[in-house]
């Protein structure tokens, strides 16, 4: 029997205090029943003796203390999972929102999911291909890893985030390849614009989507990413899929958690967020991987704006300890029609050389990725010398090198959001742009591979 209490005691914000309450636990669901009959969801916060402070899911505004009731549901916030989610668009909290019908549950998970023992993680190392060379070839995505997207407001994250969504596959893999999309906090047009991509493309057709607005409420876009990462270790684990989690943006739902942490009175950290954020982000982002004995994976791509540009805010710094790399989009590419505007050089994926080579993707990858970077680096720096000497002052190589990082924005950052280049095709275009150097200036490439490639004729 469900004991309902009339205890209610104070209403602050989206936080509710209940006296006097027996047996209830640390993030358990619960009813509040307004006088009027609405039933609102909430869920418990902190316990203290036998008070508990709750959040409200859809907000307190209108309640009546005196007149309200609250039954707690003796279970946490669970979702119901099922193979027919593919395909389906949801809210933040799991609820359809595409007009179909209901799921019908396989079964019911905590979202709040259960850790990944380290002993039984597999080591990420299969490519995935993104369709985008300045990720596939330099910055490598494998299956299995967190590889996290720092933007800036007003840069086309979101359509790095739909073209990621359209054309990312595991190669040489039969097994099933899902995509689960999480918009955290996003405005009504960023979510119709992804909508219209997804069915446009039918990239819909592989994947799970569920939509958080800027407009619902807090507590919600908390739940959204855990509801997302729930999908993927059920079609991972027991589906044997292999799933791509995006989420965006990661600085609404640190905002979220903020706000939660401001009307809890809690002291703040950095900036006003709570002084465990870093523990708080690890709990989503470490539930990317493999398992061994298992064919499916998680790989993760959450993708964050940084206020003010700012790689030093405890948002993009936190992440940046727990994942592994970081995709950087510049604004000056951006300003110069690059798109995406990938910053090559500060961007990194950790785990890029357990990736490429013979088998997985090809044995020039390796050699020529390192050449592009060296490359790229020197012609930056020449233009840069440019500009305060004049163009006079660089020397015959420096000029090639100077030309050569415009051909490199130009023709192999720069490819738009809708060409979907294989590994190949990547790795082609680089010989193409590295053959512009004086073969003497080729030093990271073996003689032999230079013999096999430069006489080609790419």
């Amino acid at each position: 029997m469900i004991k309902e209490y009339k205890t209610i005691n104070e209403v602050v914000g989206p936080l509710m205090a209940i006296d006097r309450v027996e047996g209830i636990k640390y993030e358990e669901l619960l009813e509040i029943r307004l006088s009027n009959g609405e039933l609102r969801r909430g869920q418990v916060l902190e316990i203290h003796e036998d008070k508990a402070l709750v959040q409200i899911f859809e907000g307190t505004s209108g309640i009546n203390l005196k007149e309200s009731t609250a039954r707690f549901l003796g279970h946490p916030l669970e979702l119901a999972v099922s193979e027919d989610m593919v395909g389906r668009v949801f809210d933040g909290l799991g609820r359809p929102k595409d007009g179909g019908p209901e799921i019908l549950a396989e079964k019911k998970l905590d979202i709040n999911g259960e850790v990944i023992n380290p002993v039984s993680r597999d080591y990420p190392d299969e490519f995935i291909q993104t369709g985008i060379s300045a990720i596939d070839h330099l910055n490598t995505l494998v299956r299995g890893q967190k590889l996290p997207v720092f933007s800036g407001f007003g840069l086309p994250h979101k359509e790095l985030a739909a073209q990621i969504a359209r054309q990312a596959t595991v190669l040489n893999q039969e097994d099933d390849f899902a995509v689960v999309f999480a918009g955290i906090g996003i405005t009504f047009e960023e979510a119709e614009f992804f909508m219209e991509d997804f069915r446009q493309t039918g990239a819909i057709d592989r994947s799970v989507v569920f939509m958080n607005l800027a407009n619902d409420p807090a507590i919600e876009r908390i739940a959204t990413p855990r509801m997302a990462l729930t999908t993927a270790e059920y079609l991972a684990y027991e589906k044997g899929m292999h799933v791509l989690v995006i989420m965006t943006d990661m600085t609404n739902y640190c905002e979220a958690l903020r706000e939660i942490s401001a009307a809890r009175r809690e002291v703040p950290g950095r900036r006003g967020y709570p002084g465990y954020l870093y523990t708080n982000l690890a709990t989503l982002y470490e539930r990317a991987g493999r398992i061994r004995g298992l064919k499916g994976s998680v790989t993760q791509i959450p993708i964050l704006t940084m206020p003010e540009d700012d790689k030093t805010h405890p948002i993009p710094d936190l992440t940046g300890y727990i994942t592994e790399g970081q995709i950087i989009l510049s604004r000056e590419l951006d300003k110069n029609g690059i798109q995406p505007p990938i910053d090559v050089l500060p961007s990194l994926s950790r785990l890029k050389d357990k990736g490429t080579g013979e088998g997985k993707t090809r044995k020039d990858h390796a050699p020529t990725m390192n050449q592009l970077f060296a490359a790229y680096a020197q012609g930056k720096q020449a233009k840069e010398l440019a500009i305060v000497l004049g163009e006079s002052a660089l020397s015959d190589t420096d000029k090639i090198y100077a030309k050569f990082a415009e051909r490199f924005e130009e023709e192999y950052v720069n490819q738009g959001f809708y060409e979907n280049r294989s590994i190949d095709e990547t790795l082609d275009l680089g010989w193409k742009l590295l053959m512009m150097l004086p073969r003497t200036e080729l030093k990271r490439i073996k003689d032999e591979m230079l013999d096999e490639h430069l006489t080609e004729g790419i």
